[in-house]
């Protein structure tokens, strides 16, 4: 049975924690006050942690440590991740599907299309793959 948790991409991260999308402050909302249960995997934060470290977002250590300590706080680890039954065709994402079925999420919220793409497939399994916006408007 899957829960009520979400895995979120790197990309709707950064919406929530760097970029203070408006789009997204309702999920932000719903993770922070653990109405959402946000769940994370190693490999996730791994990418998670690159990405902020590009030159490219000018983040120093400090920021950077800040924005990784306050997903961390909201969010919880997944302990044992095994392989999705699915496979994403961009072998760079295929880490978010592993995640959200390892722990029996029933959201991975994603812009990618790549993952985007699965969603018809992964909803016979009780997964739902959906754009962050698109989940706020959910019936959950």
């Amino acid at each position: 049975m899957r829960t009520a948790g979400a895995v979120l991409d790197t990309n709707v991260l950064l919406d929530l924690w760097l970029f203070d999308d408006p789009r997204v402050h309702g999920l932000r909302e719903a993770i922070c006050s653990r109405r959402l249960r946000a769940l994370r995997s190693a490999d996730c934060d791994a990418e998670f942690a690159d990405v902020l470290g590009r030159a490219g977002f000018g983040l120093d250590d400090s920021d950077r440590s800040r924005i990784l300590a306050r997903w961390s706080a909201s969010s919880d680890a997944i302990e044992s991740v095994r392989p999705a039954p699915l496979v994403c065709a961009d072998a760079d994402d295929q880490k978010f599907l592993d995640a959200a079925f390892s722990a029996g999420a029933r959201w991975l919220l994603t812009r990618d299309k790549a993952l985007l793409a699965l969603a018809r497939r992964a909803e016979t399994t009780g997964l739902r793959i959906v754009s962050p916006v698109a989940h706020l408007t959910y019936d959950r």
